[in-house]
């Protein structure tokens, strides 16, 4: 379509003389012209120039150089294509203004197919120059080196073909592949969940042969210094990758070689104070890592279809640069990397403590003083846990409590139920008359979610993206005991009333301090000895121990039978005691009472059955044995607690408090239409 003129896009007031499709045309292009202010800080000019900013047509949307560039060219002699590596728009400058003028008239609007096949409009904004931040001068990160062509191409199909992924899952050799990936193991099997191996548990059958010898080659050339004793190989479909990490100290030795067959790769390497080096590694190249690019830097790969390379360097290898006026996009393959590592059997004593697990040792975290404090914990021992435990603890977050599904069933249909925390999404699905939308602060568990066709999305729970006043109920279950202050609890609360239109519910969960309540232990106190088969009875009995506290249509009535404590009776972090300052958090012992109301909890990840058998609230977490330990912090809650909270909300009426299973539950209703 035809772009509006220069003057009346200049005149905002004549917006109401525009047809509907010229309006939304203007829309998109002040959005342009935002964008570019905000990640930029460059403002577009009404009048014509020679450099035009195309929304739209960059790197970080799919469109490539040698797609834009000749579309550009089509209207005039392009002086310079200038394309920030990871921004949805570029910038091009024409040898003159009549010619930058026309290319403003023809493009803008324009439809284009984009090198995902995607259909994209460009919108075309003139500018007085284009800035951009140079980073300088980038190097390998120290002890990092790429050897290129390190093995032939007969060589590079003799490897693929020595790898058998259709192996017979009888053989004693099998291992099962990743979500996003296949992988297999030589030497040693790799365990992903503690990301190290069993060092008294070699595998049968060593390396395979052709990389045994291949292995001794570069030996004696010098490549390597250590002749590897584990093999890890994996296959990456174009779109999948690796997260950042950095190898176990504990686990490997210093030098570490990955060789990629197949297709190339940018690989990224990132520094502790932020710098990010990204890598190309060629096909058939060698990557070593040893000293501080092993020890310190972590080094993964970001999951996506197309990486940004160097248009003048084609495939080698070599740091990509911030050259915007050499970059380019380059369609990924399947590749395949052979990473070698020589299994370490003494501590490390690397010259990085900090991060070596080996000579690490971590005090306890301390009682935050303050919400810097407070947000900071939560990241560390909250967000950061789940992230790394959420495969494990969804698989333990089977079966729905009866009376959280009492509560959901009751709502009428068609109701709009926000699950503010909803891990993996186990109560979405309870009533499908109901529209349930989920969130939580996991990226992994909210991928779980979205695998069950569910609908989630990452968000934090004091600051959830929703409209107010537009939800008709809300659960939280098992979420506001994470929060480590009094004051980010009640906000943690004050925000799923935010959500309720006047008259909405909200039913929250906290795990309680009082896990023995009316002479009666709770099921994390009792021994759990029943068989797997009885378990999954027990767990959805309806007749579980439960004890209705007080129902309270009316509690903001001053005639109210029953006093709830104030909420300031709470800001200490036992019941019965203050905490002392910079005291540390104790780590609780599982199956037992609790002696503190703020406490780290732990979670031992995987485990082998037969093994001591660790119950924590809302289900089973698994058993007891060598596996990695995370830690993750509560707040339990002490009788009145959770009313006191929520007595310290503006316009809500308690409606119930009852006792659940080791947890204090509270039903409230929004009064009045104050958001």
């Amino acid at each position: 379509m035809a772009a509006p003129s220069i003057a009346m896009e200049s005149n905002h007031q004549s917006n109401c003389k525009l047809n509907r499709i010229e309006k939304k045309f203007l829309r998109k292009q002040i959005k342009a012209r935002h964008t570019l202010l905000r990640h930029e800080g460059i403002e577009t000019v009404s009048y014509a120039t020679q450099v035009l900013v195309v929304a739209n047509g960059g790197l970080g949307n799919g469109v490539s150089r040698n797609q834009l560039l000749p579309v550009l060219e089509k209207l005039g002699q392009v002086d310079a294509l200038l394309m920030p590596p990871s921004k949805p728009y570029s910038f091009v400058r024409y040898k003159t203004v009549e010619e930058s003028k026309k290319a403003y008239v023809t493009l803008n609007g324009k439809e284009i197919v984009d090198d995902l096949g995607q259909r994209t409009i460009l919108y075309l904004n003139y500018v007085e120059k284009a800035q951009w931040k140079e980073l300088g001068l980038q190097t390998f990160p120290p002890g990092l080196k790429v050897v290129e062509e390190i093995v032939s191409f007969e060589d590079e199909k003799l490897l693929l073909e020595s790898i058998n992924w259709t192996e017979d899952k009888n053989n004693q050799n099998f291992q099962k592949s990743l979500k996003h990936r296949r992988v297999k193991h030589f030497g040693y099997e790799f365990h992903y969940e503690n990301n190290n191996v069993d060092k008294d548990k070699p595998l049968p059958g060593g390396l395979p042969d052709i990389c045994d010898s291949i292995l001794e080659k570069w030996l004696k050339e010098g490549i390597i210094r250590h002749k590897p004793d584990q093999l890890t190989v994996n296959e990456y479909e174009p779109g999948h990758g690796i997260p950042a990490h950095i190898d176990t100290h504990s686990a490997f030795e210093d030098e570490i070689i990955s060789l990629s067959l197949g297709s190339e790769i940018v690989m990224d390497f990132k520094h502790p104070d932020g710098v990010t080096v990204p890598v190309m590694l060629p096909r058939r190249s060698l990557l070593v890592m040893t000293g501080e690019s092993r020890y310190l830097w972590t080094h993964g790969i970001t999951p996506r279809k197309f990486d940004t390379v160097q248009a003048s360097k084609g495939h080698k290898s070599g740091i990509i640069t911030h050259d915007v006026g050499d970059l380019t996009l380059n369609k990924r393959g399947i590749r395949t990397s052979f990473t070698f590592r020589k299994v370490r059997q003494t501590p490390c004593n690397c010259s990085y403590p900090l991060v070596c697990d080996s000579q690490k040792k971590e005090p306890p975290p301390s009682f935050p003083e303050n919400d810097k404090e407070a947000s900071q914990l939560e990241q560390e021992y909250v967000h950061r846990v789940y992230e790394e435990i959420a495969g494990h603890f969804s698989s333990t977050r089977h079966t729905p409590w009866p009376h959280i599904v009492e509560f959901l069933k009751a709502l009428p249909r068609g109701s709009l139920v926000a699950d503010i925390g909803c891990g993996n999404g186990k109560y979405l699905g309870i009533n499908k008359e109901l529209y349930m939308i989920g969130c939580d602060r996991s990226q992994n568990l909210v991928d779980i979610c979205r695998e069950r066709q569910f609908q989630a999305f990452v968000c934090d729970a004091l600051a959830v993206p929703i409209r107010s006043g537009s939800c008709d109920a809300c659960i939280s279950i098992a979420v506001v005991h994470h929060f480590a202050t009094t004051e980010r609890r009640v906000a943690a609360l004050q925000e799923l009333v935010r959500l309720l239109r006047p008259g909405g519910k909200a039913l929250i969960y906290v795990w309680a301090m009082e896990q023995e309540y009316n002479k009666k232990k709770s099921k994390y106190l009792r021994e759990d000895r029943t068989s797997p088969e009885k378990k999954e009875e027990i767990s959805s009995d309806t007749s579980v121990q439960e004890m209705l506290v007080e129902q309270m249509p009316g509690v903001g009535n001053q005639d109210s039978a029953y006093s709830v404590p104030s909420i300031n009776n709470f800001q200490h972090g036992s019941c019965n005691s203050k905490k002392g300052a910079n005291s540390k958090l104790p780590i609780h012992t599982n199956r037992t009472s609790f002696h503190s109301q703020d406490l780290l909890v732990p979670w031992h990840l995987k485990g082998n059955p037969g093994k001591e058998k660790s119950i924590e609230p809302f289900g089973p977490v698994g058993t007891h044995d060598a596996s990695p330990v995370f830690h993750r912090y509560y707040h339990v809650f002490c009788e009145g607690e959770l009313e006191a909270a929520c007595q310290a909300l503006s316009d809500v009426s308690i409606l119930q408090s009852y006792y659940d299973q080791g947890n204090w539950c509270v039903i409230l209703q929004k009064v009045s239409s104050s958001l």
